[in-house]
């Protein structure tokens, strides 16, 4: 093939993932949150998980896998407690805080896709998924962790300014969607 006509093809393969990333990305609004409100203490709750699958080829003595991951909001595991939201401020705060949580998500799914991609995968493929998948759902785990501890749940604003800003940063490498302030 035509080294010119590769790049090409790498070329729009680049802008269609680019795009891709970009169409995924999802600002939360109230009609997320359809779940029931437990008793944890928290006002709201986001559950979101990273469906993926692949399909593997063999190639020289390798294996190519081509690779689906998306960011799931799981409405019906998400919720907010209306009853101690008193105002459309509030209401405000706490959906720019559980963006946070959907952004880590999303983080970790590009984070996938990168390692994934640079990933050259031999027979015990199934077993390099999963010992990545495996390190890179811990490390995003800890950050949720961290996220809700260092803002003491989206109550410290100058940490929580502070995650938001590191998101914006990090959003930033991988799609231009503006995240409101």
């Amino acid at each position: 093939m035509n080294p010119r006509k590769v790049r090409v093809i790498c070329a729009v393969a680049l802008c269609l993932g680019i795009f891709s990333a970009k169409a995924q990305y999802h600002l939360l609004n109230t009609s997320d949150f359809q779940g029931r409100p437990d008793c944890s203490g928290n006002v709201a709750y986001t559950n979101c998980t990273i469906d993926f699958s692949y399909q593997p080829t063999p190639a020289n003595g390798f294996y190519h896998l081509d690779f689906r991951i998306k960011v799931v909001v799981n409405k019906d595991r998400s919720w907010i407690d209306k009853s101690r939201i008193t105002s459309g401020q509030m209401l405000d705060e706490i959906l720019k805080h559980e963006q946070g949580h959907y952004t880590l998500a999303f983080l970790m799914q590009q984070e996938m896709l990168r390692v994934f991609a640079n990933t050259r995968f031999g027979s015990n493929y199934e077993q390099q998924v999963n010992t990545i998948f495996g390190a890179l759902k811990n490390k995003y785990h800890q950050l949720n962790n961290d996220y809700d501890e260092d803002t003491n749940h989206s109550i410290d604003r100058k940490q929580q300014n502070s995650w938001d800003l590191y998101f914006r940063q990090q959003i930033g490498q991988y799609t231009r969607v503006a995240m409101n302030n």
